[in-house]
């Protein structure tokens, strides 16, 4: 408990920190620079399904090259799965929990710390997530990059008719 109480003081330190250097700095032109701080990058998707994303660039539904945010929450992972396209992954903070394996069992996954740089190669089962810290990840691929489901050996699993929803 002490460990998690110095994280979290240390953090609410370095924000304040960060925040009264920038208070003191010229803004940049957004023309120039566009960016967005942490806490205003809007967020899609209901966080109560444990996950959401913000598209920096394209759209992985769609043909062409894409990146992405994906928010982990914790204690949310997906199932196996695999993708027709490589995906290029950066963990930018949390532990992001790994598995190459076709059965599903959290128990069973590998943490990849900050800053580590990953690839889901095509065509391979994975499926990842996170324990028990909001995980963050910047996904870089081309379009378009379905999650394909798999059984327990590893073969795809028949999609699901759509639905009016879908439609």
């Amino acid at each position: 408990m002490r460990i998690s109480t110095a994280l979290l003081l240390s953090l609410v330190f370095a924000t304040a920190a960060t925040r009264a250097l920038a208070q003191d700095q010229p803004r940049p032109d957004p023309s120039h620079i566009p960016f967005t701080i942490p806490e205003n990058i809007p967020w899609e998707g209901d966080a109560a399904r444990g996950e959401q994303q913000y598209k920096i660039f394209g759209d992985p539904a769609k043909p062409g090259w894409y990146a992405i945010l994906l928010k982990w929450y914790p204690n949310h992972f997906s199932k196996p799965h695999f993708h027709p396209n490589v995906r290029y992954i950066t963990v930018l903070s949390g532990h992001w929990w790994v598995s190459s394996s076709n059965v599903y069992d959290p128990g069973e996954t590998y943490p990849l710390p900050p800053g580590t740089v990953a690839r889901d190669e095509a065509n391979t089962v994975h499926w990842d997530g996170a324990k028990d810290e909001p995980v963050v990840l910047e996904i870089v691929g081309e379009g378009p990059a379905p999650n394909i489901a798999v059984d327990e050996n590893g073969k795809p699993k028949p999609r699901a008719p759509k639905t009016a929803a879908d439609k």
